[in-house]
């Protein structure tokens, strides 16, 4: 059986290169790797990590493009690529544009589509935009259905899907996790510290650390100057801790985080990393604020507490489980928790101790696994 896997962005890719993996590991399978390059470094970084060589790349990023470009540039890209590799079945994942446009050109050419990480809502089409619509939109053209978790598979039972073609798998997330994990206990970090600029010696020392992460589109605006001032506050009030900010390159989110935080001691402003030394960071850090997905997902794991900032989740599991909590971009708001954090001992043992809800990092065998067995039948 034929698999075309296509992937363009960091997330996508962290989340699929353990499942590319198994894929050709599987006798029964016959792999190709397509790449958009919708992230163009970041997604090479991530590339080069697991030892992915794409078959092919399509190398769509542009300077200033916007969503009307990228998705008509990707849906016609893959009408070609589609009508000459002729896969047995297409696996997109996530919510990306690269996700959506490619589960329609395959559709178009009557090819069925494998969606991993399916069955996410947060029911509000705009938040986060345009993710939500993206995986919306794909579970209505998917054959297949790869959840990370009991509560994806009902919403999409909920919304009418198949339940035969429903599988609950837990996250790849995980299994990359998990394979980047054991593979930096045995790398020292030394070639990483030239990307940690000014926050070298907070890393390097024992000083606590608090990891930021932020560009969310829907933050975009008075979202992110709201939480770069709840960091500052954060930061002169708790001089001895450093707080680690990878400023992703978009202009909307660099823009604002310079102005605001470019002049606070303790708080290090450093270029995107590579997925190897975030690991590295997110474990050496004692609570992480992040507007991401992947991180509620991944930093469970590693057992540390998660303030999300944003007003919604597709990913309530882990707030259930107590491993996250919503904060929004509310100034007071995210002060609030992250103080109480950082003050009570309890508090945080609960959210570090609380059971990942997200898999066992197998998830990237049973989904190569259902399709190897498919293709015998």
């Amino acid at each position: 059986m034929h698999i075309l896997t296509v992937f363009g962005t960091r997330p996508e890719a962290i989340k699929m290169a353990p499942l590319v993996r198994a894929i050709e590991e599987r006798p029964g399978l016959k792999s190709t790797v397509c790449v958009t390059a919708q992230h163009r470094q970041m997604l090479d970084q991530v590339l080069s990590l697991f030892e992915i060589v794409p078959d092919i790349d399509l190398d769509l990023m542009r300077p200033g493009q916007d969503l009307f470009d990228l998705t008509a540039a990707i849906l016609v890209k893959m009408r070609d690529v589609l009508r000459k590799t002729r896969p047995d079945a297409v696996l997109v994942q996530g919510d990306t544009t690269t996700t959506f446009a490619s589960a329609l050109a395959a559709f178009y050419e009557s090819i069925p589509v494998g969606h991993v990480e399916a069955g996410l809502r947060t029911w509000n089409l705009k938040a986060p935009f345009p993710e939500e619509a993206n995986r919306c939109l794909t579970s209505r053209l998917a054959s297949f259905h790869f959840c990370p978790t009991e509560k994806n598979a009902k919403n999409l039972r909920e919304e009418g899907i198949n339940p035969k073609a429903i599988h609950v798998t837990g996250n790849t997330v995980i299994d990359a996790l998990l394979w980047v994990r054991d593979k930096i206990a045995e790398t020292a970090p030394e070639a990483w510290k030239e990307d940690w600029g000014d926050a070298r010696d907070a890393l390097e020392g024992t000083a606590p650390i608090i990891l930021i992460t932020g560009h969310r589109r829907e933050n975009f605006g008075q979202g992110v100057k709201d939480f770069c001032e709840a960091l500052k506050q954060i930061a002169r009030r708790n001089p001895e801790i450093h707080l680690v900010y990878p400023v992703h390159l978009n202009p909307n989110i660099k823009g604002p985080v310079a102005e605001i935080l470019k002049n606070q001691k303790n708080i290090h402003l450093i270029s995107p990393l590579d997925y190897a030394p975030f690991v590295y960071l997110m474990n050496r850090s004692r609570i992480i604020l992040t507007d991401s997905g992947g991180v509620q997902e991944e930093a469970p794991s590693l057992g540390k507490p998660v303030l999300v900032m944003r007003e919604a989740t597709e990913r309530p599991e882990a707030v259930d489980a107590g491993t996250v909590k919503l904060v929004g971009t509310d100034t007071r708001k995210i002060v609030e928790n992250a103080e109480a954090l950082l003050s009570d001992g309890e508090l945080f043992k609960r959210m570090a101790r609380a059971v990942n809800p997200y898999g066992d990092g197998k998830a990237s065998a049973r989904i190569a696994g259902f399709l190897e067995k498919l293709g015998k039948q």
